[in-house]
């Protein structure tokens, strides 16, 4: 008799599933990640596979077997040839296109929440095209209005052991911090080529970033006088001292999977900052919006109320004529169902790990990879 009611408070307390945003440079190795993160969660006993979304619709090959792919929906080729666009307007306008359906991914997302723990979503390669476009801000908050979200911004680690380029990845992931407002996760990725602990010294001590950066060459001039290049980042790095401290930073590696159990620790914390921060700034702005919306349709409402009473007031006899018929009303539906999104899990063997190593290769794929040597 006393199962009933704690099974039905387990399912009560059941958490909604994390989302998980993948960002990255182009190469910082995002799919690569992707994968070693799934293979990590089918790996738990009990096994627990994520919901996985690629938004890429110009890859050829994913490692990894998505539930949701953009390019079951969009063809990226036919639309550089359709609308006479270049590879990265290719990519842009596939991803506006898909965004007019994403309320059919969000409704997918949701019927499987009871079911996984985590959906990932893979973006583009080209991290401007998502991060600084209107599609990317639309799916971003839809998902993050819907579901507990963080963005894990992915870094090359062996491409950041110099000052410069270790800034410019910490310029671009404060941006992103300050864009999305979302939990943030730093991911020093392919610590199996180089180790990240200089970054995260660099991080935590401002000196130690001021001595590599003395000793980097192309900081002085012949004079021996610091560049205009070494002082910007200089001044930079004052600036994003104060950033560093409210900010989640591990290594992984996706070929070796070292530290990706110390990944989804910071993961499960991004829930409770979640929670605490962007949960009641979301529902204040909610509110507000409401607000706003139903002031402006009641200014509305009395507007015209106002000039149909003066209009009935100058032609008394055209009223009977304003009344509605509801026989005459055409069947005017102009949704667009043509296109839907495809839900792979509902395929058969749904949430199937998909070895890469034994990976079928896609029907419309026609390339042929060089081989080495």
């Amino acid at each position: 008799m006393d199962a009933q009611p704690s099974s039905s408070s387990s399912a009560a307390e059941k958490k909604k599933p994390m989302v998980i945003i993948t960002i990255g440079m182009a190469g910082a190795g995002k799919s690569t990640f992707v994968q070693r993160i799934n293979s990590y969660l089918h790996a738990l006993d009990p096994p627990s596979p994520p919901y996985i979304l690629n938004l890429d619709p110009a890859v050829t090959n994913v490692p990894f077997e998505a539930n949701i792919d953009i390019r079951d929906t969009i063809n990226y080729h036919e639309v550089m040839k359709q609308y006479n666009l270049g590879p990265n307007g290719g990519i842009m306008t596939a991803l506006n296109l898909f965004t007019t359906k994403f309320d059919q991914v969000l409704g997918l997302v949701e019927k499987r929440a009871d079911t996984v723990d985590y959906v990932i979503m893979d973006t583009p390669g080209q991290i401007e095209i998502f991060t600084w476009s209107a599609s990317g801000s639309i799916i971003t908050d839809a998902v993050a209005s819907s579901l507990p979200t963080v963005v894990a911004y992915i870094i090359d680690t062996p491409r950041t052991n110099a000052p410069a380029t270790f800034m410019s990845n910490m310029l671009y992931a404060c941006s992103i911090l300050y864009k999305t407002k979302l939990p943030f996760i730093l991911v020093f990725n392919k610590t199996d080529v180089q180790p990240h602990e200089f970054a995260l010294e660099w991080m935590q001590d401002f000196e130690a970033f001021q001595e590599a950066l003395a000793s980097h060459r192309g900081t002085t001039d012949d004079e021996g006088e610091p560049t205009y290049m070494n002082s910007l980042m200089n001044s930079m790095s004052l600036v994003l001292d104060e950033f560093y401290k409210h900010l989640t930073a591990v290594g992984v590696s996706s070929m070796t999977g070292a530290g990706i159990k110390e990944f989804f620790d910071a993961v499960e914390a991004s829930r409770t900052e979640y929670e605490r921060e962007y949960l009641p700034e979301l529902e204040r702005a909610r509110a507000e919006r409401e607000q706003t919306l139903q002031a402006a349709k009641d200014e509305s409402m009395s507007r015209m109320m106002r000039d149909l009473a003066v209009d009935r007031t100058k032609n008394p006899d055209a009223a009977p004529r304003d009344r509605w018929d509801p026989e005459a009303e055409e069947d005017d539906d102009d949704d667009d169902t043509d296109v839907n999104i495809i839900d792979r899990s509902e395929q058969p063997w749904p949430g199937q790990y998909t070895d890469v190593m034994q990976m079928p290769r896609r029907d419309d794929e026609g390339v042929t990879w060089p081989r080495p040597g």
